[in-house]
C-alpha cells in the first residue's frame, strides 16, 4: 500500500476479507512500473486534453483523493478533467494500451466509496459535462451530459410540468452519471423506482475506449438488457458519458404530513398500516430521536417537541385521490398513537419539513465528531424487529446509532457515531456497522439500498453471495472489461488471496458441470 493510502480500522476474522479490504484500490497485478505506465498514458494525452486539465501537482491530486466517504483516501497517480466524451474516450484508450487502471468520478457524493482513486491510476472527472442537449415535453425524455447535476434535470423541466424523479438527498450536488453508476435512489422511489426505472439509453465508453450506445428510447427494447447491466454497475463496466433519462408528469396535488410518536415501533406500525391500506405515498420517511436531535440543532426544522419519532408523509396524484389518502393517512397516524400531526399548507412549510430530513446526515455532525453512514435494507415488515435488534446492539457496544430511513421501503441508513480520537472507537463502529449490514441480510435484505458497494462494502458480499455467485457476476464484468482496470478493487471482494486478480473463471462454472449451461 502506497504511503499516502489511508483506510480506515477493520475489525474482521476473515483474512480474505481483510486482504480484499485493506488496499481496495490496488489491482492484484499492479507492478512496480504502474508509475511509468502512467506516465506513458500522460504523454499520450498531452496534445488532445490541455495541460490545464491534466493534473499532476500533488496539492490539485489532492482534492480528489476521496468521494464523499472520506474515511478511504487515496491520491490519484493522474487526474483527467475531461470536457466531453471524445476526451474521455482519449484518455480511457491510452489506460487501455498501457493496462493503467481507470476510475470514473462525476461530482464525488457517493458514501461508499465508488470513486476512490487508484494509487497508479487515472481519475476521468466528468464533472465539466454539463450539456443539457435536449429537453422533449411530447415524449417525456431529456437528453443529458451525465456531469449535468440531478436537480438542474428537474429545475428545466418544471416550467412544461415535468421533473427527473430519482431524489437521492444529495441531488442538488449529484451527478446523473453518479445516479447511473449507483442506481441511486432517494425518497421518493418508494412510488417512482430508482435511477435504473428512468434511464433508456446511454453513451459509454467502453474499458477499451470504444465508444458505444447501449439500449434506446424504445419503451421495451427487444435483447439483453444493456442499460439494465450498466445502471448500478459502479463504473466497472466503462464511463457513460450522455444518458437519455425519462421525465415524470408533476403531480396535480402533494400533499406532506409531518407525525410525532413516542417511539419508532408506533410510526413502524403507522408506515406498515398505511402501505397495508392500499396507500402507495410518494415518500415514507421515518427518523428516530438521536436523528431529530440532530437536524434540530442544525436547521432548526421544528419537530415535534419530545418526539421518539416523527414519519414524513408525502403524497402525490390526482386532487381527488390525494383528499381521500390524506383523510386514510390520519387516521391511521391517530390510531397508531401519533399525538401530533399536520400538514404543510404550502411549499414553504413543504420545505421546512423536508429541510429536517434532507439536511439530517451532514446535522449529525452537530451531535459526533465522526460517524459512519450504513445502507441496508430489509423487508418493510422486518422493520420493527430490525430496529429493535439495533437497539440492543448500540446498548451492548456503547456505541450511539442514529436512524434515518426509507420506512416505505425498509432502506435503513443508521448512522454509526463515534469519536476517531477515542482509542478503539473507530474499529468498534466498523463492527457495529459490521453487525447492523449482517442483520439486514438475516431478515432477507441487501448490504446497500441506494448508496452501493464500492470499497466500503466489497468485505461483505461474500456474507451475501457464494464464491459460485460471485464469479457469475465477474463473468458479466470480463465481457465488458476482460483486463480489469475499469474501477479495480471495487464491489468484489478481489482479490480474495493473496496474487489473484479479477479473471474469467478457469475451471468450469457449476452451472457447466450440471449440464444447465454449455459456454462459460
Amino acid at each position: 500500500m502506497r504511503a499516502d493510502a489511508h483506510v480506515r480500522g477493520l475489525d474482521s476474522d476473515d483474512a480474505a476479507e481483510d486482504q480484499a479490504q485493506q488496499d481496495p484500490a490496488r489491482p492484484a497485478d499492479a507492478g512496480s512500473d504502474g508509475g511509468e505506465r502512467v506516465q506513458e498514458v500522460l504523454r499520450e494525452l498531452r496534445g488532445v486534453i490541455p495541460e490545464a486539465r491534466l493534473l499532476t501537482d500533488p496539492a490539485q491530486l489532492a482534492t480528489y483523493e476521496c468521494d464523499g466517504l472520506a474515511a478511504y483516501r487515496v491520491t490519484p497517480a493522474l487526474v483527467v478533467l475531461a470536457d466531453n466524451a471524445d476526451e474521455v474516450a482519449a484518455t480511457v484508450r491510452s489506460c487501455a494500451r498501457h493496462a493503467v487502471p481507470f476510475v470514473a468520478r462525476g461530482s464525488g457524493t457517493g458514501l461508499s466509496g465508488g470513486a476512490l482513486p487508484h494509487a497508479e491510476g487515472v481519475l476521468v472527472v466528468t464533472s465539466r459535462l454539463r450539456t443539457l442537449h435536449q429537453l422533449r415535453r411530447a415524449d417525456q425524455r431529456a437528453v443529458v451530459d451525465t456531469g449535468v447535476i440531478n436537480l438542474q434535470v428537474t429545475k428545466a423541466a418544471t416550467p412544461d410540468g415535468y421533473y427527473f424523479a430519482p431524489d437521492p438527498s444529495s441531488q442538488q450536488i449529484c451527478s446523473i452519471g453518479g445516479n447511473v453508476a449507483e442506481n441511486s435512489g432517494g425518497a421518493h422511489c418508494l412510488k417512482y423506482g430508482f435511477t435504473s426505472g428512468h434511464v433508456l439509453s446511454l453513451d459509454v465508453v467502453a474499458p477499451t475506449g470504444e465508444q458505444v450506445t447501449l439500449g434506446t428510447e424504445a419503451p421495451d427494447a427487444p435483447g439483453y438488457d444493456m442499460v439494465g447491466a450498466f445502471v448500478g454497475s459502479e463504473g466497472t463496466l466503462g464511463v457513460a458519458t450522455s444518458a437519455v433519462v425519462r421525465l415524470t408528469r408533476l403531480p396535480e396535488e402533494v400533499r406532506t404530513v409531518l407525525a410525532g410518536f413516542e417511539t419508532t415501533d408506533q410510526a413502524g406500525a403507522a408506515t406498515s398500516a398505511i402501505i397495508a391500506a392500499g396507500i402507495v405515498p410518494a415518500a415514507i420517511e421515518i427518523m428516530d430521536a438521536l436523528a431529530i436531535e440532530a437536524a434540530e440543532r442544525a436547521v432548526s426544522c421544528g419537530y415535534p417537541e419530545g418526539a421518539g419519532a416523527v414519519l414524513v408523509v408525502e403524497l402525490d396524484g390526482a386532487a381527488q385521490e390525494v383528499e381521500h389518502e390524506y383523510a386514510e393517512v390520519e387516521r391511521i397516524c391517530r390510531e397508531a398513537g401519533t399525538f401530533e400531526f399536520r400538514m404543510a399548507i404550502d411549499a414553504a412549510e413543504r420545505a421546512e419539513i423536508w429541510k429536517g430530513r434532507k439536511s439530517a446526515f451532514a446535522a449529525v455532525g452537530r451531535i459526533s465528531p465522526d460517524y459512519i453512514v450504513q445502507d441496508g435494507v430489509v423487508p418493510r415488515t422486518a422493520l420493527p424487529e430490525v430496529l429493535r435488534r439495533m437497539g440492543e446492539i448500540s446498548r451492548e457496544k456503547g456505541v450511539r446509532v442514529a436512524n434515518v430511513f426509507h420506512a416505505g421501503d425498509g432502506n435503513l441508513h443508521p448512522l454509526v457515531l463515534f469519536d476517531a480520537a477515542e482509542e478503539g472507537a473507530t474499529e468498534r463502529a466498523e463492527a457495529v456497522s459490521g453487525m447492523i449490514l449482517d442483520l439486514c441480510i438475516e431478515h432477507g435484505g441487501s448490504i446497500t439500498g441506494e448508496h452501493g458497494v464500492g470499497s466500503d462494502k466489497a468485505r461483505y458480499m461474500p456474507r451475501m453471495f457464494t464464491d459460485d455467485d460471485l464469479d457469475t457476476m465477474q463473468l458479466v464484468r470480463c465481457a465488458f472489461d476482460p483486463e480489469g482496470i475499469a474501477n479495480p478493487g471495487k464491489i468484489y471482494p478481489t482479490p480474495r488471496l493473496c496474487g489473484e486478480r479479477p479473471r474469467v473463471r478457469q475451471d468450469a462454472h457449476p452451472a457447466q458441470q450440471a449440464g444447465l449451461a454449455e459456454i462459460f
